[in-house]
């Protein structure tokens, strides 16, 4: 990795972070050993400078019950010599656990705490904001819209109301005016003054758990077919591959999955349909138009062999959303009527673009910006496979590190390619692209430990439920 750091940098996002993704963010860095209470810990105390900046001599803390609310606490807890602080806490509902451990610390402090639940109670403090100098407002954060309910909507208009500075932590509360927005890591809104709070730059360029935090929950009154419906078009000279990619598209949460191919192989839960012939040519093109105007995916190409590109084309228009793989990966390249994923090798890659990768001298950035330029020239999504799979839309670019040198074995990519087409079906082509490498890549590498060599791209297909659909996506 010590490459890619060297110009991270230049593939770090730019702009204003939406709450999914700062979320996910925050996990990743979590897992890379940065606590949630040390990235609180950092935002609180860049909180409470912000506020010393002001100079003010009395502060009063607005708290909610959430994360937003624990940064406040914080602030005050670097506040309380010096400056006459007083704490105003939502003490109304469950409190985060992060949330509850800063009130604890606060009960230890040189700090005037009063709980509110009603608007009786609020009014009973207006002498607190009548007479601060900065009110900070860490009511809700990231995440919430829509107008405060009671109590929040009074104590809103009670700090609006006042002649004091308004320093928001992250995001103002809806309908709150703030005077200075310090936001944490990246800004939420414009005109924002950024903190830096310590988040490792891997968090950020790299895939980890918190992507798949970003994948849909199933509702519970879901009827078959709200997984998405997946067609996969391939086969002829090579027949268990299209088979391989239908089972990592059912094992990635698609609901139903049809195999067009002239091979046929007895797997029941994939739906065969049938092509007459050994390859796949245009007496099927009326067929496959049909079935992939159905199709909410189509995944094409997994053993396709090279004489069925003509049909690639013809049937490209058709798919709303597409992941081209394996032998559809040729010019001209086929495009889908949407959102389009291109899943190549470094060799395939090569093919469709004529920039060779294998060159040893080329590190990880330089293939991340000939994989850039690619994909920006190609108008879709590339996932380059290798041994730090690199993901990009043109703009973004995103890097991979899971998987094993045991995944060589043929199949594994006709799994991803199934795996992404399942996540294709509710998901962006690039956050779709993303989570796919990692959920694969992680199963990989728990196939390799218990089999190491020996693993079939079969068991790696077992593994994907593990790894997609984990503890940390429920908690994130």
């Amino acid at each position: 990795m010590s490459d890619l750091f060297a110009c991270a940098e230049e593939f770090l996002e730019g702009g204003l972070i939406i709450h999914e993704r700062m979320r996910a963010v925050d996990l990743n860095a979590q897992t890379l050993g940065v606590s949630g209470l040390q990235l609180m810990e950092s935002a609180g105390r860049a909180l409470a400078e912000s506020v010393l900046a002001f100079q003010p001599k009395t502060v009063l803390i607005l708290c909610g019950r959430g994360n937003n609310g624990g940064d406040g606490m914080v602030a005050a807890r670097y506040l309380q010599r010096g400056v006459d602080t007083t704490v105003c806490y939502l003490d109304a509902g469950t409190r985060s656990p992060s949330c509850a451990r800063q009130l604890t610390a606060l009960r230890g402090c040189r700090v005037t705490l009063h709980p509110f639940v009603s608007t009786d109670d609020l009014r009973a403090l207006s002498s607190h904001f009548d007479s601060a100098d900065v009110i900070v407002d860490a009511l809700l954060g990231t995440g919430v819209s829509g107008k405060p309910k009671e109590p929040l909507s009074t104590c809103v208009a009670m700090a609006n109301a006042t002649r004091a500075k308004i320093i928001a932590a992250d995001i103002p509360t809806p309908g709150m005016r703030a005077d200075r927005i310090c936001a944490f890591h990246r800004p939420k809104v414009t005109g924002s003054v950024v903190a830096d709070i310590g988040i490792p730059i891997e968090a950020e360029i790299c895939t980890g758990p918190g992507d798949l935090t970003l994948i849909p929950v199933r509702r519970k009154n879901s009827h078959k077919g709200a997984g998405g419906e997946v067609l996969v078009i391939g086969g002829g000279p090579y027949q268990g591959a299209p088979y391989l990619a239908g089972i990592g598209a059912l094992r990635a949460g698609a609901d139903i999955v049809r195999i067009a191919s002239p091979v046929f192989e007895p797997v029941p839960d994939l739906i065969y349909e049938r092509l007459e012939g050994n390859r796949i040519s245009g007496e099927h093109l009326e067929r496959l138009t049909g079935l992939a105007d159905r199709a909410d995916v189509v995944v094409c190409g997994n053993g396709l062999g090279t004489e069925s590109h003509e049909v690639v084309l013809a049937v490209a228009p058709h798919c709303k959303k597409a992941v081209f793989d394996a032998d559809a990966l040729r010019i001209p390249l086929p495009k889908a009527a949407g959102e389009t994923v291109y899943t190549p090798h470094a060799g395939e890659f090569e093919r469709i673009s004529g920039i060779r990768l294998s060159d040893d001298a080329m590190d990880v950035c330089g293939r991340a910006r000939m994989a850039r330029a690619a994909a920006a020239k190609s108008g879709g999504t590339i996932l380059l496979k290798g041994p730090v799979d690199i993901i990009t839309d043109g703009k973004r670019v995103r890097f991979n590190r899971t998987g094993d040198p045991a995944m060589s074995v043929g199949g594994t990519g006709d799994v991803l390619a199934g795996v992404c087409g399942a996540l294709l079906c509710h998901l962006p082509a690039f956050e779709a692209s993303c989570i796919a490498a990692y959920a694969v890549g992680r199963a990989g590498e728990c196939v390799a430990a218990e089999r190491g060599e020996g693993m079939l791209a079969s068991d790696l297909a077992g593994r994907i439920p593990k790894e997609l659909f984990r503890s940390e996506k429920k908690n994130g």
